[in-house]
C-alpha cells in the first residue's frame, strides 16, 4: 500500500511542474464554482467586484471539470447575499457556493433558482409600472423553457425575457 502512495505522489510532484497551475488558497470569502463557461465576469458584476474592491479575487474561465469546462470565482473576505446567489442562479443556474472559514469549506451549496426575483432585473418594457418613478420593485416569474433556457415574465406587465438577461440586471 505505500508503494502505491508515493508513486502517486511522485507521478503528481511530475505533472505538477509543468501542467497543475494552483490558485492561492482563501482564508475566507467565497467560492463560485461549476460557473457557466463565459460567465465569470458577469457574476463579478453581479456581487459588485470592480476597481474598487480591495481584497484579493481570483478568476478561472474556461477550465476543464469532471463536468465540462467551467468557470471559477474566488472571493477573499467577501460572503453573498441572497439576492447575489439568486442572480448568480439567473446567470448559472448549475453554479455551487462555497462558503470559507479559516481556510475550511464550512458550507457548500448548489444554487437555487427561484420561482420569483425581485429587484434583481429590470424589465425591459420602458412603460412597465416598475420603471416608473413609483416606488416598485421590478418582479419576474422564473420559468424553465423546454430548451432548459430559462424564461423571466414580468409580474406587472406580463413582457418576457429569455435572452441577455445580463444586459437588464439592475
Amino acid at each position: 500500500m505505500e508503494n502505491k502512495i508515493e508513486k502517486t505522489v511522485t507521478r503528481s510532484k511530475k505533472l505538477g511542474d509543468k501542467n497543475d497551475l494552483r490558485i492561492k488558497a482563501i482564508e475566507n470569502g467565497t467560492v463560485i464554482d461549476h460557473i457557466t463557461p463565459g460567465q465569470a465576469l458577469n457574476v463579478l458584476k453581479i456581487i459588485s467586484v470592480g476597481e474598487n474592491f480591495k481584497n484579493t479575487v481570483s478568476v478561472v474561465m474556461n477550465a476543464g471539470g469532471a463536468r465540462g469546462d467551467k468557470d471559477v470565482v474566488k472571493i477573499e473576505g467577501k460572503e453573498l447575499t441572497e439576492k447575489e446567489v439568486a442572480a448568480i442562479s439567473l446567470l448559472s443556474p448549475k453554479a455551487t457556493v462555497n462558503i470559507i472559514r479559516h481556510f475550511e469549506v464550512i458550507e457548500k451549496k448548489q444554487v437555487k433558482t427561484p420561482e420569483c426575483v425581485n429587484g434583481i432585473v429590470k424589465c425591459v418594457n420602458p412603460n412597465c409600472i416598475s420603471n416608473s418613478n413609483e416606488p416598485i420593485d421590478s418582479r419576474f416569474i422564473v420559468k424553465e423553457c423546454h430548451t432548459g433556457a430559462l424564461l423571466l415574465r414580468c409580474a406587472y406587465c406580463e413582457s418576457v425575457m429569455m435572452e441577455n438577461l445580463m444586459m437588464n440586471f439592475k
